[in-house]
């Protein structure tokens, strides 16, 4: 019974079967009835069981075909003996329309049933391979569970690449977003590195020559700077009204307030008091003035420097040193620095006194000019 029941189940294999073979059979009918009349003029009562013997043949290799399956060593002797009789029974009519070629004596169905022949023939060397074997219904089930769950996989395999081939697109974009902006943003910060350290440059070089050739004195040094902690307001010292007496006694009244007598001061004390507070100038002044760093003995110093402890050591004593007198300071003291580099400097710094000089000379006489005028 189970078997009776599984042959009469419906399946997509026997629909399609069932299908090629009622086409088959069609063509066989057809493929008779035009033999028939081609052969029965020639062999008579024989043509009848000799076309039915060559369709029938045809069909019943056809199903054995079938039902050898994907067996191919079973199949192979009915494949050849199918494809002899297809060409036996399409060649019939085929002879027959080339014997009568030019007489207009054959009619429609002599010349479909080649074709109809090779056409069904082929349908079956395509769609039988395809079909395999036939199985029950608890295995196609399991089959088509299987092929369902390849298929959801598959399915989920694209979606998820979809998804991460539109992530990874939208973040190029994004990286490349940002990119941009920080691009931008480094360039901006180097153009205004740029416009910066031009200007700086710039000032800086009219620093240096203004510093090299308007060299400050050493009584701008001299000046202290008053502190925080112990800076008072105070007022310059106002001279009292002075008596002299026979002996060139001076009286007046000090900064204090109190009563002073005292012999004139003279032109060469002045010039000593001068000396003094130009002897108090350091050498840490005279570098914070110019704008150097201080100069270290022992250490490889640079022009600016050189010229700095030169200046000086010059201008330390009164009158000021020579430069004889001046190396020997210079070297007593442990500063480094070659022959030809002090001398270098030392050139330097009596140029620009000759300027300083010349320039003094030139204002005083435009001043007694202005004033004889």
């Amino acid at each position: 019974m189970n078997k009776i029941k599984s042959w009469k189940e419906p399946t997509p294999r026997g629909l399609v079967l069932a299908i090629l073979g009622i086409v088959t059979l069609g063509v066989a009918v057809l493929s008779m009835a035009v033999s028939y009349q081609i052969l029965e003029p020639k062999f008579g009562a024989w043509a009848v069981p000799t076309v039915g013997a060559l369709d029938a043949l045809w069909v019943v290799f056809q199903a054995t075909e079938i039902l050898a399956g994907n067996n191919n060593r079973r199949a192979r002797r009915v494949q050849v003996a199918g494809l002899a009789l297809t060409a036996v029974n399409a060649g019939i009519p085929t002879w027959d329309l080339i014997l009568h070629n030019g007489t207009g004596t054959f009619d429609l169905a002599v010349v479909l049933t080649p074709i109809a022949i090779v056409a069904t023939k082929t349908a079956w060397w395509i769609a039988l391979p395809s079909l395999g074997r036939p199985v029950s219904r608890a295995t196609r089930r399991i089959l088509a569970d299987k092929r369902q769950t390849v298929a959801d996989k598959l399915e989920t395999m694209e979606a998820e690449a979809s998804h991460r081939i539109e992530v990874l697109r939208l973040a190029t974009d994004l990286e490349k977003q940002v990119a941009d902006a920080e691009t931008a943003y480094r360039l901006s910060t180097l153009k205004i590195q740029q416009t910066m350290t031009e200007d700086l440059h710039k000032q800086a070089e009219a620093t240096a020559k203004t510093v090299t050739e308007k060299a400050l004195p050493a009584a701008v040094a001299a000046i202290r700077l008053p502190e925080l902690e112990t800076w008072t307001p105070g007022a310059l010292a106002l001279p009292g009204p002075a008596s002299r007496d026979g002996s060139g006694t001076a009286s007046g009244t000090d900064a204090e307030g109190r009563h002073t007598t005292g012999t004139q001061a003279s032109a060469g004390e002045q010039d000593e008091a001068s000396r003094q507070a130009a002897q108090t100038v350091t050498l840490q002044e005279v570098a914070a003035v110019t704008g150097v760093p201080v100069p270290v003995p022992g250490e490889q110093l640079s022009s600016a420097q050189l010229g700095v402890v030169l200046r000086h050591l010059r201008y330390s004593k009164e009158p000021p040193m020579s430069y004889r007198q001046a190396v020997k300071s210079f070297r007593e003291a442990g500063f480094v620095g070659s022959e030809e580099r002090v001398r270098h400097e030392w050139g330097a710094l009596m140029s620009n006194e000759d300027k300083t000089e010349a320039s003094e000379g030139s204002e005083d006489d435009t001043e007694e000019e202005a004033a004889g005028a």
